[in-house]
């Protein structure tokens, strides 16, 4: 039997990685991020915990692994300002209302306009999607894989940038998911 140095959840962070490659694969695979935005809130509304944040979420524990490690980070203290109520609820709301016009796009394409097979990156750059198998979905549960994985790809690459910058998890002190588990555990 395989016994490991480390707790189970301290692995998490291959999963992240392989959900940001399946992507790539084929866009439909984007569909499994929901588990990564279900599971905090859960945890969050039933237990009153940022337990996932501490100990689960795969895409920290990535960046730790990159910037602690293997030495990416300049491990500079980062700017106060990213850690000011003002900038993380502002942050979610940008967030937020950019995950609300993904839901938009996505019902329009059920209501019949047609799919846009384009992931935007830092919601700007639109990168041309050539591979995948998506016509063996609904239009509008494909557009909403192209929309959700733009959304984890952009906020992998704010994370990615700040730990290169600043320390490894920098990102987890303005992350959207944090700062709505926190919310929702300061409220309980």
């Amino acid at each position: 039997m395989l016994r490991l140095k480390k707790p189970w959840y301290t692995y998490l962070w291959i999963a992240s990685v392989i959900y940001l490659m399946l992507g790539f694969v084929n866009i439909l695979f984007a569909w499994l991020g929901l588990i990564c935005f279900t599971i905090p809130l859960f945890i969050s509304f039933r237990f009153g915990s940022k337990a996932y944040c501490n100990h689960y979420c795969g895409r920290g524990q990535f960046l730790e692994l990159l910037g602690e490690t293997y030495g990416l980070s300049r491990k500079r203290v980062p700017p106060k300002f990213l850690a000011k109520k003002w900038f993380r609820y502002g942050f979610l709301t940008f967030f937020m209302l950019m995950f609300l016009n993904m839901l938009y796009i996505t019902y329009l394409v059920f209501a019949g306009q047609e799919l846009n097979e384009v992931v935007t990156l830092l919601w700007t750059f639109k990168v041309p999607w050539a591979w995948g198998v998506t016509h063996i979905v609904a239009p509008g549960i494909a557009q909403f894989a192209f929309g959700f994985y733009s959304v984890m790809l952009t906020s992998t690459i704010l994370g990615l940038l700040t730990m290169f910058i600043y320390r490894p998890r920098t990102w987890c002190v303005y992350c959207p998911m944090g700062t709505m588990t926190q919310m929702i555990c300061k409220r309980k």
